[in-house]
């Protein structure tokens, strides 16, 4: 999850619907994993407690901002106790959900997480039927894990990698050769910021694409030896001219506010800020295309708590909650009805793209690097692509060493 921004006024919660079927069943599948609870047909009472694992800012319950809760009213209108397991990093959670002597119920996962977790049976399907507003969630988002006919997450939040630029001193720039080619990178030599992620090597493959068309890149997520390499030198190239890789979207936002960075990678978060702050920045998608991520809840294969961790999809998911979620983390929410009616505000809901179906299918979304190639995230069969161990030694050897 993102970093918290400073959260407005809380609008009231709306009731949660407690599904009422008694009993608990289940339904086999070869796809399942084996040894794990099934794909739950129908539901029962909730059992009391909900264990959880999150990126910070996923799960609130009003000790960082008295405003900022949606923990206790899911919890006083449920029954169901949230208990939840705050990480540092996207390969912690991993390692805790691969852990056969922990149950955790369910898993806020990034794109480099959610695709491993599929990949290794550590998560359950969904059954959507059982999430009511389901539907209200962006079609393109929901497709995103989608494997062979069933959904294995429900959709949180979303966001989109922009080139910033700071209008009094670079041109307005138009492809990510802007950060990438070494020429151009030298003129604001020193004062650019890089998201810190092995996933930021999609955005030098995206510059390469069009550069070096003999690399011959489709999905900028799913890359050969060849091409990874190749993305790795674009890097390397590029890091003397780096100001800062940054983790915490506030450090970008104090680069770019204290004149220290002036052309980089970002976030709407950080373009948002910024022009509230009347600072001098834009956001652009380069002419090679944008790429994007989106985080969503999944049930762990060992789910110990399976009817509320089913009541808290369908929470997280309302149209209430998502605007507290949204305005906290700074990200877009995945129910477009957050922006209904007097939820966000419409200027938040332009900045980010919020609804907007046009922009949202440009969008490149990032899914986990395997050795499958698999283009838009399904596997060929075919073993000649790099993984996501590949790209985080990749992304150390350019950036750190």
């Amino acid at each position: 999850m993102r970093l918290t921004a400073t959260a407005k006024a809380i609008t009231a919660l709306a009731v949660a619907t407690v599904l009422g079927v008694a009993g608990l069943l289940s339904c086999s599948s070869d796809d399942e994993p084996v040894g794990t609870v099934k794909v739950v047909s129908t539901l029962g009472p909730g059992e009391g407690s909900l264990n959880l694992v999150t990126l910070p800012g996923a799960v609130e319950s009003g000790s960082s901002d008295p405003r900022v809760d949606w923990v206790t009213p899911f919890q006083k209108r449920t029954g169901c106790k949230v208990a939840w397991r705050v990480v540092k990093t996207p390969r912690e959670m991993t390692d805790l959900m691969h852990d056969k002597d922990r149950r955790y119920d369910g898993v806020a996962a990034p794109p480099e997480v959610a695709g491993q977790l599929i990949a290794d049976r550590e998560v359950t399907p969904v059954n959507t039927n059982l999430v009511d507003g389901y539907k209200k969630l962006e079609p393109r988002l929901r497709a995103l894990l989608k494997r062979s006919g069933k959904y294995y997450g429900v959709p949180y939040v979303w966001g989109s990698n922009l080139l910033m630029y700071d209008t009094r001193v670079v041109q307005p720039p138009s492809s990510w050769a802007a950060l990438f080619d070494p020429a151009q990178a030298r003129r604001y030599s020193g004062r650019l910021v890089v998201r810190d992620s092995p996933l930021s090597i999609a955005e030098a493959a995206l510059y390469l694409k069009g550069r070096n068309r003999k690399l011959k890149i489709t999905d900028p997520y799913s890359l050969n030896a060849r091409q990874l390499a190749a993305a790795g030198r674009a890097l390397a190239g590029q890091r003397p001219h780096v100001k800062k890789y940054w983790e915490l979207p506030a450090d970008a936002v104090s680069a770019f506010a204290g004149g220290e960075a002036v052309l980089g990678e970002a976030w709407p978060y950080q373009v948002d800020v910024l022009t509230r702050a009347s600072k001098p920045v834009q956001g652009v998608v380069p002419s090679e295309g944008v790429t994007g991520w989106m985080d969503a809840w999944m049930i762990g294969a060992r789910v110990q708590h399976p009817n509320c961790m089913y009541q808290w999809l369908q929470w997280t998911a309302s149209p209430d909650v998502q605007q507290q979620v949204a305005e906290w983390t700074g990200v877009a929410p995945a129910n477009p009805q957050a922006c209904a009616g007097d939820r966000l505000k419409p200027g938040f809901c332009n900045a980010y793209h919020v609804g907007d179906r046009a922009y949202l299918e440009k969008v490149i979304f990032a899914h986990t690097p395997t050795k499958e190639c698999a283009p838009n995230g399904r596997p060929t069969g075919k073993h000649d692509c790099t993984d996501y161990a590949d790209w985080t030694r990749v992304w150390i050897q350019s950036t750190k060493q």
